[in-house]
């Protein structure tokens, strides 16, 4: 198996992990935040916007991309305002499909 082979199996494996989870509505943009706040929230549970935006998962989104996204996602559920905090931080939500 030559590896761009490898990674197709990896793109099938990941799509269908997506699509069990209900991320396939997502715009790859607000996936990939979701995905870099779930990395952020093992480590914090309560996850600034500058360190999400650091994130190498999301750092090649233009900043307004990056701020519509957010938005979305908290619109959405799969974000939330963290309660006691200041602005700029968020939580992830659990979700079960």
């Amino acid at each position: 198996m030559n590896e761009v082979s490898k990674l197709a199996e990896l793109r099938k494996l990941l799509f269908g992990m997506e699509q069990a989870l209900g991320l396939q509505e997502l715009s790859p943009a607000e996936r990939d935040i979701f995905y870099a706040a779930a990395d952020l929230a093992e480590r914090h549970p309560n996850i600034r916007t500058t360190g999400l935006m650091e994130h190498a998962l999301v750092s090649d989104i233009s900043r307004p991309t990056f701020f519509r996204a957010l938005k979305s996602l908290v619109n959405k559920g799969y974000l939330s305002h963290a309660s006691g905090k200041l602005r700029g931080y968020y939580v992830v939500n659990r979700r079960s499909s």
